[in-house]
């Protein structure tokens, strides 16, 4: 399923826009776009809803018959369990976190112990959590901690974009965390020179436009053979002005969605 995330919305839902978008006028623009999921992913709001509050965004996703998920960052205990307790509220099956959270940065010991320890809870309630692929950990170390816990409901969020930084190469990730991946990210991305030929910058790209080879993610993960939702995302950068901005974000979501639609 074809989903849109939290960050196919960054600029419209932050404080640089003069009249940032409400969680359930995201999940409208979802729908709008003929989206059936929507993935909470990252919004910091979402913590600081009491039960009144999460009661009302849950009713919104229900009313537009939105399928839910929930992302987040850091893997302690504690905060794992507060988000398997939020996701009951949303009916959400799929969580995606990263082993490094705000305030843990637990060696790969602690993050197994901590996995194991959290897992039958995620178990019993048929939930997943999918660790995302990113810079702050090797893609190697990343798959034998998710082998090495052996859970059925653990598995990889695949964003091959983001271990660019480590200097791994993005199809390399695809092919290492193909077997294992229970999400994927959708964002495409590229380099472009600085001014005066001094170095890089890597950003995003509208889906299609980048160097991200889809198809052979397609053909490697094999994602809707295997029922596995293709959640879009931006790295959109600030373009000089609110309008300007906002109206970009809106024109690579609507290409992202037409994209992955145009694609087998």
């Amino acid at each position: 399923m074809i989903g849109l995330g939290t960050y196919a919305f960054f600029w419209q839902l932050s404080d640089r826009n003069p009249r940032p978008m409400t969680l359930p006028e995201a999940f409208q623009a979802t729908c709008d776009l003929g989206v059936g999921l929507h993935q909470i992913c990252d919004y910091a709001p979402l913590e600081q809803m009491d039960d009144a509050e999460l009661a009302d965004s849950a009713a919104a996703a229900k009313d537009l018959g939105l399928v839910i998920e929930l992302g987040t960052k850091g893997i302690e205990p504690g905060h794992l369990t507060r988000f398997l307790e939020i996701a009951a509220r949303f009916d959400a099956t799929l969580i995606r976190s990263m082993i490094y959270g705000p305030d843990s940065r637990p060696k790969l010991e602690e993050a197994h112990q901590w996995l194991t320890k959290t897992m039958p809870a995620f178990e019993a309630a048929g939930v997943t959590l999918a660790l995302e692929t990113y810079e702050q950990l090797p893609t190697a170390d990343l798959v034998t901690l998710v082998e090495d816990v052996g859970s059925e409901n653990l598995g990889i969020c695949l964003d091959p974009g983001n271990v660019v930084a480590r200097l791994e190469n993005p199809q390399t990730c695809v092919e290492q965390v193909a077997d294992l991946t229970c999400a994927v990210h959708v964002k495409d991305y590229a380099f472009a020179r600085q001014p005066g030929w001094v170095g890089f910058t890597y950003s995003g790209a509208p889906m299609g436009a980048g160097l991200h080879d889809y198809p052979h993610l397609l053909r490697t993960v094999r994602p809707r053979e295997r029922g596995i939702n293709e959640v879009v995302e931006h790295w959109l950068p600030w373009q000089d002005d609110p309008e300007t901005t906002i109206r970009t974000e809106r024109e690579w979501t609507r290409t992202a969605v037409d994209y992955l639609r145009s694609t087998t």
